[in-house]
């Protein structure tokens, strides 16, 4: 795996997006994958009937997951010594089967302290464009 530089801070701008990070269609095994290494064994992630019980249609995916790829998005386009917050709102449930597009654009770009910094915009969507978790991310330069 390469370790993410840190872009031209000077030349990013307000509007600018970040590379997206397109997953493959999530997968139960996905699910059960996430489940040995986050620890977090609800069965209303892998067991269907436990989900149906609850009255969803079948299971679904951790939001934690989804706030992973979002980590995933930024680490991919700077330094995780870079990040300073990451900050996710839930919106809505990912499904087994859909494919989940990451996204993120620069908001703000700012200096203090000293600091260069940039705020980013980021979400979460299907192929159909259902945002999925939204929020914002903060990353700075040395």
């Amino acid at each position: 795996m390469t370790t993410a530089k840190l872009p031209d801070w000077r030349a990013l701008q307000p509007g600018d997006a970040l590379p997206a990070l397109e997953l493959p269609p999530i997968s139960r095994l996905d699910l059960a994958l996430y489940c040995g290494a986050s620890g977090d064994h609800n069965p209303i992630h892998v067991d269907i009937d436990f989900a149906r019980s609850a009255g969803m249609p079948d299971v679904f995916a951790h939001g934690m997951l989804s706030a992973a790829w979002l980590a995933r998005l930024l680490t991919c386009w700077v330094p995780q010594t870079a990040i300073r917050s990451l900050d996710v709102r839930f919106a809505a449930l990912t499904q087994v089967g859909e494919r989940i597009r990451c996204t993120g654009t620069v908001d703000e770009k700012f200096e203090h302290e000293g600091r260069r910094s940039v705020r980013l915009k980021i979400a979460t969507a299907n192929a159909d464009g259902a945002i999925k978790l939204s929020g914002e991310a903060l990353v700075a330069w040395p």
